[in-house]
Order: C-alpha cells, then sequence, then structure tokens
C-alpha cells in the first residue's frame, strides 16, 4: 500500500478506498491531513480535514460518485473543520460525535447521526463499523471497512510520531485501553490520520503501548529523583530526548502520564507539584 505522500493527489490504497491529504503539513500534522474517500458509486468521505477550500473542491472533483455520508474521528481543527462546508455543498448526511467542551475543538461540526461504539454504515458496496477510542479525544471514533479489514484510526494511531494526549480531554489511561482493545480487533492495515499505512497492525499497536509504558516509567523515575517539580520543570528531564522547542507540546503528555500515575495510586499534585506516593 506505500505510495508518495503528497497533498492533492488521490491515491488508490485497495478496491473503493482512496485517499487525498490536505494541503496543511506542519509540525503536528505531517505531510498532511489524511482525508479517505470510500466506496466508487456512493462515498462516504472520512475526516474531510481543515476548511480549505481548494482541499473541499478537491474532494469533490476526485470523489468520483455521489458524495452521501461525511464520518469524522474526532473534532479536533485539522480533521473536522470542512464538514459543515462539505455536507451544505453536497447534502451528505454528517456521522460521528459533536464537540466536547474545551479549547482545541470544532463546534461547527454537528452530526445529523451520533456515532455510538459498535453503530454502523451498511450500504451496497462497502460496512463501516465505528469503534469509540477515547484517548486523544474523548468523542474519538475509528471506523472499521470489513471486507478490507482496513482500520481508519484518525489521530488515534499516527505514522511518523506518537499522539499529543491532552488534558484535561485526553487522557492517558483511556487511551492505553483503547490500544490494548483495537490489538484483539480483526484488522488487516491501519489507515492513519497523517501519515503512510501501516500494514502491521498488532507490532505497531504493541509498539505505541511499550512505548508510552516506557515513557511512563521514565516519568515516575524523574518524579523520584525530582520531586515537588511542576510540569513545565519536570518536562526537561522526562523529555531531554526531545529538542526544546517541543517541550510546550511534550509537556501537555507530561501531564496525561501524570494524572495517570495519580488515577493508578502512585502519584499526586498539590498547588501544581507533583511527587510520588
Amino acid at each position: 500500500m506505500s505510495t508518495e505522500l503528497l497533498p492533492g493527489v488521490v491515491q488508490p490504497l485497495a478496491r473503493g478506498v482512496r485517499r487525498l491529504i490536505a494541503p496543511n503539513p506542519g509540525m503536528m500534522t505531517g505531510p498532511g491531513t489524511n482525508t479517505y474517500l470510500v466506496g466508487e458509486r456512493t462515498i462516504a468521505v472520512i475526516d474531510p480535514g481543515p476548511r480549505i477550500e481548494s482541499h473541499v473542491a478537491a474532494i469533490q472533483m476526485h470523489a468520483g460518485g455521489t458524495i452521501a455520508w461525511i464520518l469524522v474521528t474526532h473534532t479536533h481543527p485539522d480533521h473536522s473543520p470542512a464538514a459543515e462546508q462539505l455536507a451544505k455543498e453536497t447534502g451528505a448526511e454528517l456521522l460521528g460525535q459533536p464537540a466536547p467542551h474545551g479549547q482545541h475543538q470544532d463546534p461547527t461540526f454537528r452530526p445529523d447521526r451520533v456515532l455510538q461504539d459498535g453503530d454502523a454504515l451498511h450500504t451496497d458496496e462497502f460496512r463501516l463499523s465505528a469503534l469509540h477510542t477515547p484517548g486523544h479525544a474523548s468523542n474519538h471514533l475509528c471506523y472499521l471497512h470489513a471486507e478490507h479489514r482496513i482500520l481508519f484510526t484518525g489521530d488515534h494511531i499516527i505514522n511518523g510520531s506518537t499522539v499529543v494526549i491532552d488534558p484535561p480531554d485526553g487522557n492517558m489511561g483511556q487511551y492505553l485501553d483503547s490500544l490494548r482493545r483495537l490489538r484483539t480487533a480483526d484488522i488487516a492495515a491501519i489507515a492513519p490520520g497523517h501519515g503512510e499505512v501501516f500494514t502491521n497492525p498488532v507490532e505497531t499497536i504493541d509498539w505505541i503501548v511499550a512505548h508510552r509504558l516506557q515513557r511512563e516509567a521514565k516519568v515516575f523515575a524523574m518524579l523520584q529523583k525530582h520531586p515537588g517539580l511542576t510540569t513545565a520543570e519536570l518536562v526537561r528531564h522526562v523529555y531531554d530526548d526531545v529538542g526544546a522547542d517541543r517541550h510546550a507540546v511534550a509537556e501537555r503528555s507530561l501531564l496525561a502520564h501524570l494524572q495517570k500515575l495519580a488515577e493508578d495510586g502512585r502519584a499526586a499534585e498539590t498547588d501544581g507539584r507533583w511527587q510520588v506516593l
């Protein structure tokens, strides 16, 4: 399934499954947000991406059929804002979960049908099943293509880096639980929200879980060594393998790790300062 990652170019991944990358490359988005076109005659669009006029136009131009459904994995600004405009221009039904309150959410996404875990979009061409995978976002859904066993993972699993878990909507414990659940699903490939397709899903999930647990162990060790620090002070010890220009972002995942340690009864916070228990 390996193809070159080029914004604006439709790339077939399997029969009736194509990828179109939005022109929003960056530190947090990699080559850009992956929009997926599922179906040949009647199309489901997964993650239409940011509201960029050229991308909305490209989705319609390359669809090759009637866009009937727009599915969103979660409501972060690089995944869902184009949904409102695309729905207005095509009459497509919006599916997903509404945005939770808080920063970095897209309040313009208002689904016509709210999907819960196990709900499915069943057409005469394909079946997409929703799996609720909270962690990166509380309203995060992955979508499993029944025939090809391709899992569209949004930001739950991406290629090229690990995702940021940003409290309070992001939750590290839920993220790990969701990953472990996906490991038992019948998946042949992972189509992420950013980056290339994975064809080794079990190994990919195992690596992510191991990486997160290794980071958690480092957080605990550094907290033992440097008790009473704030997250801003602790981040340079825990993420000494990451450039200082990324510490502000890393601090959000650090907080998520600390909160998980607190939930596990291994750490506590007082007046913004953390210590082990």
